[in-house]
């Protein structure tokens, strides 16, 4: 007898006692207005808690820096006192690396990585909670659209992917910057994915759902498209991957979202938005300069975006990661040996299309006088010019005015245009 949609649902509602069907198998999205081919995937890497860039990307070819950071200044490359271990890797001759990013140098030699410094957002309020809020919403004020960037980025395209992995936030709940219209999935393991419970009514539910999207409804296709995707997903193992080219993942959250995203981009799942969080970066107390605090947190990124870079080299072309922090940091250290709240950052773009062995941006200075507020870095580029430049160049979506309302994102030529 032919198994009609009310009798399936019936059916099902009795077996979902004793299955546990993933929380996202239901969801629907509507269309977006626009189509385009797709682009890279967008690997999207938020630093809570403000991170201290002038110490992640060092200025040490200008003297104020270290008159403002006796005890946290990261010493000269050339600094002949201290061991290489504890010196900056030199990036341009002004420039240098923290030296627990120095597992990135491949990326660099390979211009595969690029920094963007003095950048942020012209809110000044200093206060973690309002800068996230508005960075991930891309506004500059509280009023305007309640969605995120990302979220408003997919909602203006259509790539033809109605896969329910399109936009991933690795964690307990969905960052603020991918949620609007089209709904994007909390992952905290693959494992979340996969169907548990009794096998034979599984197979069961599985045969069904396949009977059920194989009519001419509308549906039936992004059925059929998510049921493929269930039965890929069922075959990832994120205990067994082995990442390409030796590639280790550090043992923390950070490297095991990033191992968790290189296994489905891999797996070809329609993936095209993943973000994950790096908290801990709130450094106003006994930060460290080489060693500490912050060394270790820059140790595990580091780490993490070299594995991945590694594990995913055939796969770069179509990939790209970008940093990213509420604010920066005062550029005078203070009495706890460690830095209070300030306002110029730092991105980090990596992937086949940056154009990479750079550090982009308008250096504005350390003086007295071009510093900004309190003592702060000042902001030369916002933030949304190079979040613009990659969602128009590398996610191919031209409709900027969608994605970033009241702001004309100015292209400061950090990434190339994708081809294809």
């Amino acid at each position: 007898m032919f198994t009609t949609r009310r009798t399936f649902l019936r059916s099902a509602a009795l077996n979902l006692a004793t299955v546990a069907w993933p929380a996202w198998m239901p969801r629907m999205s509507f269309a977006p207005r626009h189509t385009a081919p797709r682009g890279d995937v967008l690997i999207c890497v938020f630093l809570r808690g403000a991170a201290d860039v002038l110490n992640i990307v060092v200025p040490h070819g200008e003297e104020e820096y270290y008159r403002l950071r006796p005890t946290l200044a990261i010493p000269r490359p050339d600094d002949g006192r201290v061991r290489a271990g504890l010196r900056s890797f030199d990036l341009d001759g002004f420039f240098g690396l923290h030296p627990a990013l120095a597992s990135l140098a491949p990326a660099w030699q390979e211009q595969r990585l690029a920094f963007v410094h003095a950048c942020g957002a012209p809110d000044e309020s200093r206060s973690h909670f309002q800068a996230m809020e508005l960075m991930e919403r891309g506004v500059t004020a509280a009023p305007g659209p309640a969605s995120g960037w990302i979220g408003r980025h997919l909602a203006a395209l259509d790539t033809g992917s109605r896969s329910p992995l399109r936009a991933i936030g690795l964690g307990v709940r969905v960052q603020r910057s991918l949620q609007g219209a089209i709904p994007a999935t909390a992952l905290r393991s693959i494992a979340d994915f996969h169907l548990g419970g009794d096998a034979q009514i599984v197979a069961r539910m599985q045969s069904a759902l396949a009977a059920l999207y194989n009519g001419g409804d509308p549906l039936d296709g992004a059925g059929r498209e998510t049921l493929a995707v269930l039965d890929t997903i069922e075959a990832l193992d994120p205990a067994a991957y082995q990442p390409a080219s030796g590639a280790r993942y550090p043992e923390s959250d950070f490297g095991m979202g990033l191992r968790q995203v290189a296994m489905l981009i891999k797996a070809e799942v329609g993936l095209e938005v993943a973000c994950l969080d790096v908290g801990g970066w709130d450094t106003h107390i006994a930060q460290g300069a080489c060693e500490g605090w912050m060394a270790g947190l820059l140790a595990d990124l580091g780490a993490g975006l070299a594995a991945l870079h590694a594990d995913l080299r055939d796969h770069f072309d179509r990939l790209l990661v970008v940093t990213m922090s509420e604010f920066g940091r005062r550029a005078q250290e203070n009495g706890g040996l460690g830095t209070d709240h300030g306002h110029g950052s730092m991105m980090l773009l990596m992937g086949g299309g940056v154009l990479g062995g750079r550090v982009h941006g308008r250096w504005p200075g350390l003086a007295p006088e071009q510093l900004v507020g309190p003592g702060d870095l000042a902001v030369t580029s916002d933030y949304r010019d190079i979040l613009g430049e990659i969602v128009h160049k590398r996610l191919k979506n031209p409709n900027l005015e969608e994605v970033f309302p009241e702001y004309t994102p100015v292209f400061r030529e950090v990434v190339r245009s994708a081809v294809g």
